[in-house]
């Protein structure tokens, strides 16, 4: 601020005018709002400069106490106003600086908030089970641990199956210690055991889960993997019926212009069984090492329903037929997008998922 005059009444009075002049020098050194309440605490406080000449009034003879008094009072209500605006002036210069330097740059990019999303192989469930309920199927489900009944015996396997070893299926050991009855369910199609034994026909489903066997992890095996299982049981069900619902199913996953085949194949609950491959997306069918230079990756294994199971379930297997299909979720995503890799799908690493 500028250093004004001495007003004409304090300059007649050195004591006075001397001070009003060191309150300017002091006021026009203050740069900050610290050092200013210092200027306001060194003269207007408790001990300051001002207070104490206000306060020693009482000592000085009768005819100086009125002058001083009211010379003091101008000088105290000079100080008050002279701080109050060196702060307001400081204040305004301060917060105009702290704009000055926290000013947004809009020409900076802008900083993207990440969000989540579901997993690819949630995405391809849900897409499988959208497929589906649009033909009119509804979606159950099982239990993960399951009997060796469900999984095994009314599947029509036989105790010698080799998938019932222990170098195939993963068994819960019961408090004898042995393994007998109870295991991580290999596939998905023990639920259509359980929901036969409680609906009647006609029967329409889908079951998506996971299932769990010993295979060793690579390019396409998964110790634990993830399958949707479909039943139909109805009457006059036919191998065109199975080949039609598959050939649309997979020209609504991947395409009108993928190649399907049927591969003859066997399973122990379906009877005649086959295997489907759909044309590889990655290497065009030329062979590459996802397909093992076949050109073809199998997708799903299917076949009519074997009579035999009826039994389990008290059908009549003269009067009602079906078919049956499983597949492997994580092989349809290998295919869909062209992952190389199952094991992708199970590392968390958020640059392939930010991808879907």
């Amino acid at each position: 601020m500028s250093r004004e005059p001495v007003p004409g009444e304090l300059a007649e009075d050195p004591k006075l005018g001397e001070l009003y002049r060191e309150l300017q020098r002091d006021l026009e050194a203050a740069g900050s709002l610290p050092a200013i309440e210092d200027v306001r605490v060194a003269f207007l406080g408790r001990k300051g400069k001002i207070t104490s000449l206000l306060q020693g009034i009482k000592d000085l003879v009768p005819e100086d106490r009125k002058r001083v008094g009211r010379l003091g009072n101008q000088l105290k209500g000079y100080a008050e106003r002279a701080l109050d605006e060196k702060a307001a002036a400081m204040g305004d210069l301060e917060l105009e600086e702290a704009l000055r330097r926290e000013a947004l740059d809009i020409s900076l990019p802008g900083k993207c908030i990440q969000r989540g999303s579901r997993h690819l192989l949630s995405q391809i469930i849900e897409e499988i089970e959208d497929i589906f309920i649009g033909l009119g199927y509804q979606v159950v489900e099982g239990p993960e641990v399951e009997l060796d009944y469900y999984n095994f015996e009314a599947l029509n396997t036989p105790e010698w199956h080799p998938s019932k070893s222990l170098q195939d299926t993963f068994y819960i050991e019961n408090p004898k210690g042995d393994y007998q009855d109870v295991l991580l369910r290999t596939q998905t199609s023990p639920v259509q055991v359980r929901v036969m034994e409680t609906t009647p026909p006609p029967l329409y489903v889908i079951s998506p889960g996971k299932a769990f066997r010993y295979d060793v992890p690579d390019a396409t095996h998964s110790p634990m993997f993830h399958q949707v299982e479909g039943l139909v049981v109805d009457e006059g069900i036919t191998l065109g019926d199975l080949k039609g619902t598959l050939e649309y199913f997979t020209k609504q996953m991947f395409g009108q212009e993928r190649d399907i085949r049927f591969r003859p194949h066997f399973f122990p609950f379906t009877e005649p069984s086959a295997e489907v491959d759909v044309s590889c997306i990655i290497c065009e069918g030329k062979g590459c090492r996802v397909c093992k230079g076949s050109g073809w990756l199998e997708i799903l294994g299917c076949g009519m329903v074997d009579p035999n199971v009826y039994k389990y379930v008290g059908y009549d297997e003269e009067s009602v037929s079906g078919f049956a299909f499983g597949m492997g979720v994580e092989r349809i995503a290998l295919l869909k997008y062209a992952v190389p890799d199952i094991r992708y799908f199970f590392d968390n690493d958020l640059r392939l998922l930010r991808q879907f």
